[in-house]
């Protein structure tokens, strides 16, 4: 056994690698960590790469695999790409859910029945809240996308980022997302973080390295703390939170993680429910 599979073993170390496919998005949400948009400089992780980083990870022991962006179905068959990462190990990838009609929706079949599921963010029962941070038209998009997917077998999942809000708009989304098809156990309820666009536009909670999980997560720049720090402010990379510019091979990076988690407190990473 790896020094790895040992710390994730016995809960030491979060056993999920995140990859950030790209930067770039065809939303400009008000919240976004990266900064992400259409005029973003493509900064990506080919599919080569995230299957190369993906069977380092399996061989150190991870245990599961996370794909984020920028918007990661705007890379060239993200959907096959999703589907040969599920075959190394768990995955989940993150997206706005606004791109699933014509071609992508009928690629996304390959990710039925596999172990690969779709997060995707919804994050009001009210269009008009939901499209304020989001985007024209975002809600009805995405309310239109999920129940596509699921009618094809893909598992979807919800996520939730909002400031504080109303009880009465939880109880409505989460009704809302029961209809679609998504089960409470797969709607993640998160806080807005106060990095990247969220810094500009003065929303969310602030949040170091001892509040959030210690997720190795590698991009075209570098190895980070957590997905939370690989993130963009001002049009310049963060760096407080990465760890080495070193990403091949991952056991320089994930040695590294490991060497600054091991003595932390069990639970010092939950304090902001953003597992």
């Amino acid at each position: 056994m790896t020094a790895i599979a040992g710390a994730v073993a016995d809960g030491v170390l979060p056993g999920r690698v995140w990859l950030y496919s790209n930067y770039h998005c065809n939303l400009v949400c008000t919240y976004c960590l990266t900064e992400s948009g259409p005029k973003v400089d493509r900064r990506e992780l080919s599919a080569d790469r995230m299957l190369e980083v993906a069977q380092q990870a399996a061989e150190l022991g991870f245990t599961a695999l996370g794909v984020t962006g920028g918007e990661p179905f705007l890379q060239p068959d993200m959907a096959e790409t999703l589907a040969r990462l599920g075959a190394i190990l768990p995955t989940v990838g993150l997206t706005n859910g606004t791109l699933f009609t014509g071609r992508r929706l009928a690629a996304a079949e390959v990710l039925a029945g596999s172990d690969v599921a779709l997060q995707i963010s919804l994050d009001s029962a009210d269009p008009d809240v939901n499209d304020e941070a989001r985007g024209p038209d975002n809600f009805a998009r995405v309310v239109a996308a999920i129940p596509a997917l699921v009618e094809r077998g893909v598992t979807v999942r919800i996520a939730t980022t909002r400031e504080l809000g109303d009880e009465a708009d939880m109880s409505r989304l989460c009704e809302l997302h029961r209809g679609l098809g998504v089960p409470d156990s797969d709607h993640v309820m998160r806080p807005v973080i106060s990095r990247g666009r969220a810094v500009t536009t003065g929303m969310g909670v602030a949040a170091g390295m001892n509040d959030l999980p210690a997720e190795l997560t590698i991009t075209a720049d570098g190895a980070f703390w957590s997905p939370f720090g690989a993130t963009v402010h001002g049009g310049r990379l963060d760096t407080d939170l990465l760890l080495t510019r070193t990403t091949d091979p991952l056991r320089v990076p994930a040695l590294t993680l490991l060497g600054l988690v091991e003595g932390r407190p069990a639970g010092a990473d939950s304090t902001l429910n953003i597992r």
